[in-house]
């Protein structure tokens, strides 16, 4: 008997099942929590482990909670630790509180123990409540690899009340991360033909010209309407991007960047997107350097005016990293360069050299008039 051959498909994660957004709307959002389980597990780090007892346990009162931390990151070992006390509560779904790893942390943990999972960020520092993506990390907060989760998000809580108790930082690094969609998606994916990417790919200018023309009122009146604008074009309107284009509008040289700056040693403590927005302008000078691209040297030049208004790092000395030596950047470049990076996305070939001389000159003033 002749065997049929199953078709191959790949299945268009946009976005969360349902979302619910507004001022102090975690308390409204009970019904739509208590339509997945009963018995939560809530995941969360060292710095949500109070505003979890605070905000959202009062409010999940009436279910059979487990709070847990992360820890030490959104790495293996507590992964593993997460998924036992999942089996050992008798979990039937998760709730993530807090920024980025926690929510990653929450969002994978769900996805290998096949259960509904709840996001609620604490601050607009990532898309990370939105995405069906998980990044993993070493015990020591080095970058390894990002996981593809089988869905996104079963329901995202997003309470501007919440958000406005993280400290302007975090918003500012979340502009940084948000900014990387259009730099990144319009070079790897600028010239595709497919619907939905081309939708990506302007949905990623928009989002740009948001921040650009909201980002610095935005931050500076929080739980304003232009600080509230900001907030949803950070969170969810970055997740869009990624939902609607794939890994290819996602990731490209500006999170290499900053997944091989996770394996530095810093005295300094840099946000994702702090790096992210660094590596922004790495890959701008990369264009300018292989390609003699004079729109890169005009987008690099705008961008670090804004950086300057805004308080986004631009060198490597903004990060922390003003003794970082030769060899340790040569080993870093090497690390971002490797096969099977998100740098090889560019539509041009990096070595680790040119790579180094664009990291150490993101500031250099263009020649060009």
């Amino acid at each position: 008997m002749k065997q049929t051959k199953k078709a191959q498909f790949t299945p268009i994660l946009v976005a969360p099942s349902q979302v619910i957004k507004g001022e102090k709307i975690l308390g409204e959002s009970l019904g739509a929590i208590a339509s997945l389980g009963k018995r939560p597990l809530i995941i969360g780090g060292e710095k949500t482990e109070s505003l979890i007892k605070r905000e959202i346990k009062p409010i999940l009162e009436q279910f059979n909670l487990f709070l847990s931390k992360y820890s030490p990151d959104c790495s293996e070992t507590s992964l593993k630790t997460l998924k036992a006390q999942v089996s050992e509560h008798k979990s039937d779904f998760i709730i993530g509180v807090g920024g980025g790893k926690a929510l990653d942390t929450a969002k994978l943990v769900a996805n290998q123990c096949n259960l509904p999972v709840v996001t609620i960020p604490t601050s607009g520092a990532t898309c990370a409540a939105w995405t069906a993506l998980s990044n993993v990390y070493t015990d020591k907060g080095g970058f390894l690899y990002d996981v593809p989760l089988s869905k996104s998000p079963d329901l995202l809580i997003l309470d501007y009340e919440l958000i406005k108790t993280a400290p302007n930082r975090t918003l500012i690094a979340g502009i940084g991360d948000a900014l990387a969609k259009w730099y990144e998606a319009s070079i790897s994916s600028g010239h595709s033909q497919a619907t939905l990417t081309i939708a990506a790919v302007q949905q990623g200018r928009i989002l740009r010209d948001i921040l650009l023309q909201k980002g610095v009122t935005g931050v500076q009146n929080p739980g304003g309407e232009e600080w509230k604008e900001v907030v949803d074009a950070t969170v969810l309107l970055a997740g869009v991007i990624g939902g609607l284009g794939g890994a290819n509008c996602r990731t490209v040289a500006a999170h290499a960047v900053h997944n091989g700056l996770t394996h530095l040693q810093s005295d300094y403590y840099t946000l994702h997107g702090e790096k992210v927005a660094y590596g922004i302008l790495v890959q701008l000078r990369l264009e300018e350097m292989v390609q003699n691209n004079q729109l890169a040297i005009s987008a690099r030049e705008q961008l670090l005016k804004f950086y300057s208004e805004i308080g986004l790092p631009q060198s490597l000395e903004d990060l922390g990293l003003a003794k970082v030596t030769l060899s340790e950047l040569r080993n870093c470049a090497e690390w971002i360069c490797k096969s099977d990076s998100d740098i090889h996305r560019l539509p041009f070939r990096v070595t680790p050299e040119q790579l180094i001389a664009a990291m150490v000159s993101t500031k250099v003033k263009s020649l060009v008039k």
